[in-house]
């Protein structure tokens, strides 16, 4: 009887010390950087062809940690990422800032790749509009 009492001991101990763990870890992910956007897919409408066009997506960060980007990659050369490279404390701003070439007459839909020491490591921001050919110029 007094052996099972120890085994019956030693497993609660063993319990009692997973459920910490698993506390513990659950803990620190939610202290964790964490994105909020003013805006994930940004619409630019009808743009002339040849005029590069630019909008900021600008976001909070939300988390207890500092907010770091490590890569903002879009997935199309036609377009151009800038972003705040400093830590983003809790409860600042940062820019992502996107410069689309318009090239090429055509409806297009390109995805910007946000990587981060957020709990969400990756996001995906949004670009989308239509290339429509410039006015043709005048002759006088």
């Amino acid at each position: 009887m007094y052996k099972v009492y120890k085994d019956m001991k030693k497993l609660m101990i063993l319990c009692a010390v997973i459920i910490g763990f698993a506390f513990t870890a659950s803990a620190q992910t939610d202290n964790k950087a964490e994105f909020k956007f003013n805006e994930e897919k940004h619409d630019f409408g009808k743009i002339p062809q040849g005029k590069p066009v630019t909008t900021e997506f600008t976001f909070t960060n939300i988390g207890e940690e500092p907010l770091i980007l490590a890569d903002v990659k879009p997935t199309c050369g036609c377009t151009i990422a800038d972003y705040t490279k400093t830590p983003v404390k809790k409860g600042d701003k940062g820019v992502i800032k996107i410069t689309y070439n318009a090239a090429v007459v055509a409806p297009f839909n390109k995805t910007i790749i946000v990587t981060s020491n957020a709990k969400t490591p990756q996001k995906y921001l949004n670009i989308v509009g239509e290339v429509v050919a410039a006015p043709a110029a005048s002759s006088r």
